[in-house]
């Protein structure tokens, strides 16, 4: 009987852990490495966006500089706070785009298209600017509010200057629906599909995702703030796979939620706690990755990242909390060129940090 006693007492300490823990996700082995070279007088802040071209060169949108509010009676008009750099694929850094734009304030999430055309989204002023590969203008979508109510209006108020940037306004039937429109209320990501359709994630104010055609011009949009299908605490992070279908992050509701290229619900993926980043590799075996993030107010935990199949199947994890290098606080960004080398961007720790898988 006591040959028997370690292995009873080691069965029942296992029931008692919840099928997570004993279900555990198979860890990847991986290296870190800081892909950037910075000049001696640029630094990076929160790191919200880090995406690569078809060249391997890489773009970061970083919260830096200094916001500007100038005070004008009743409004506040509000410029400046962020930056965009680009690197060589080596990390020598090259240039800044778009510097002192009127439309870069609080840096949310950047994305570069199969054409190479560089996709910003800013959560301050309601907007995603789309610059072409040679660092051009090409288009906008939603529109920064030429101010900011002070106070801001209550739920259901009017108000003019330029919508987007005032939550609660006329018309919403349901809360975060938002309006069927093309104004955001900060967005948070941005996707597309084969055909060139857009995807926007208009995930903080609002709790929808707003599809545009490959032109610009408004489809549809949906969803609201809850937790049911179709329904989200927030929309932080939105990919499209090659099929079209749309899987968008849900962290308040601890999942990751997909749609049909209509918007109609298939299906939920609940396998990460915290989803505030996604990224789907190109090619015909696809792979999702979806950060586990630190939440802002406790970096200390969490902070893996999974590497899963269309299917919400977990392939594995690597990482964990903490500030060293291959460690990760908040992660905000991926991008997944290849289904082995990874670029992350980091909110807590001010980083790009450059992993590959083994």
């Amino acid at each position: 009987m006591k040959r028997f006693l370690p292995l009873l007492l080691a069965a029942t300490c296992l029931a008692g852990f919840p099928a997570t823990a004993q279900n555990a996700a198979p860890e990847i082995k991986y290296d870190a490495t800081d892909p950037l070279n910075l000049p001696a007088d640029v630094y990076l802040g929160e790191t919200a966006g880090v995406a690569t071209n078809s060249r391997g060169e890489i773009y970061v949108y970083t919260r830096t500089g200094h916001p500007t509010i100038s005070l004008g009676g009743a409004r506040a008009f509000a410029h400046g706070g962020s930056r965009l750099f680009k690197f060589a694929a080596n990390g020598r850094f090259i240039s800044e785009i778009g510097k002192d734009s009127y439309g870069m304030m609080f840096a949310q999430q950047i994305r570069v298209d199969p054409q190479d055309n560089v996709w910003v989204v800013d959560q301050m002023t309601s907007m995603v600017m789309v610059f072409d590969p040679n660092a051009q203008l090409k288009m906008l979508l939603g529109r920064k509010a030429e101010a900011i109510r002070v106070p801001v209006l209550p739920p259901g108020g009017q108000g003019g200057g330029g919508g987007g940037g005032e939550e609660g306004g006329a018309g919403r039937a349901l809360p975060g629906a938002g309006a069927q429109q093309d104004v955001f209320n900060r967005p948070t990501d941005v996707a597309w599909d084969a055909a060139g359709n857009i995807f926007v994630a208009d995930g903080l104010g609002n709790q929808r995702v707003a599809k545009f055609d490959k032109n610009g011009v408004f489809v549809k949009s949906w969803g609201s703030r809850g937790n049911g299908q179709g329904q989200f605490a927030a929309a932080r992070a939105i990919a499209v796979d090659g099929q079209g279908n749309v899987y968008v992050a849900d962290p308040g509701n601890k999942r990751i939620q997909v749609f049909d290229n209509n918007g109609t619900y298939k299906s939920a993926i609940t396998a990460v706690e915290n989803p505030d980043a996604l990224c789907i590799t190109p090619g015909a075996n696809q792979f999702l990755f979806a950060s586990n993030s630190n939440p802002p107010g406790d970096i200390g935990i969490r902070g893996d990242i999974y590497k899963l199949r269309l299917d919400g199947t977990v392939v594995g994890k690597f990482g964990h909390a903490g500030k060293l290098p291959g460690e990760f606080a908040t992660v905000n960004a991926i991008d997944c060129r290849t289904p082995n080398q990874l670029l992350v961007g980091e909110i807590g720790s001010y980083r790009v940090q450059k992993i590959s898988l083994k």
